[in-house]
């Protein structure tokens, strides 16, 4: 990936962080985004440390000003980017009888509509390269449903219907748009599950162990990768076997 600039949203934790640390290792220059400020210059100066180049910039995703600056601020520093890992999500769990049409409507906001417009954001560069690779950070979620977040849900499910569109809308052009689908990963948002839920789930897995942010980054790594030229369009599940198709 040398001479390749990777743009990373929600790099300052978990899944994000990891892929921004293999995406650098591998040899692209990364920007890294999220609100996080503090965390993301951290981040930089440990990637710098190891010889690579980072870029940190303030990201929300929930404002449309803030997804075109951040795009900006990359490419200005980077000249274009070429490997958008739309990964930053949030969650506002609750049953669908009793869940708020502002918590429907944040979750959506973040992280669907926000990985689209960021997209649109690296698109025209990536088609004047006629090289790009758009990688989607779904949820095993978004493939089985999960009751108590239908917010969440839908907007997972969604960046696996909108992946499968900008494949075919991209293609011609050299760009390949995939999914990651995670299991259950040991982040900050997996930490606050009871025992007797973790237990449940462990039984669950063929693998016996939830994942970790290193498994999905380095699925990431792949897809961003020359060797993945020609896979477009796809899910590819990291779950340990939780959930076959």
């Amino acid at each position: 990936m040398t001479n390749r600039t990777a743009l990373i949203t929600g790099a300052s934790r978990g899944i994000g962080r990891a892929c921004a640390l293999a995406l650098s290792e591998a040899g692209a220059r990364v920007a890294l985004a999220a609100r996080n400020i503090e965390a993301l210059n951290q981040l930089a100066e440990e990637i710098r440390a190891r010889g690579r180049e980072a870029h940190a910039v303030a990201l929300d995703l929930a404002n449309s000003d803030s997804i075109k600056e951040a795009a900006a601020s990359a490419a200005k520093q980077f000249g274009h980017i070429d490997i958008l890992v739309n990964n930053a999500g949030v969650t506002k769990d609750g049953l669908s009888m009793r869940m708020k049409k502002d918590d429907w409507e944040s979750v959506l906001t973040t992280n669907l509509t926000g990985a689209f417009l960021m997209t649109q954001q690296v698109m025209p560069s990536m088609m004047r390269e006629r090289w790009g690779r758009i990688i989607n950070i779904s949820s095993i979620t978004g493939e089985t449903g999960n009751a108590g977040q239908s917010n969440y849900v839908a907007s997972k499910a969604g960046l696996i219907g909108l992946t499968k569109s900008l494949a075919q809308e991209l293609g011609s052009r050299g760009i390949t748009v995939n999914a990651i689908a995670p299991g259950f990963i040991e982040t900050d948002m997996t930490q606050g599950l009871s025992q007797e839920l973790k237990d449940k789930l462990l039984g669950a897995i063929p693998l016996k162990r939830f994942g970790k942010a290193e498994d999905v980054a380095a699925a990431v790594r792949f897809l961003a990768s020359e060797e993945a030229a020609y896979i477009t369009g796809a899910t590819l599940d990291v779950n340990g076997g939780l959930a076959m198709r």
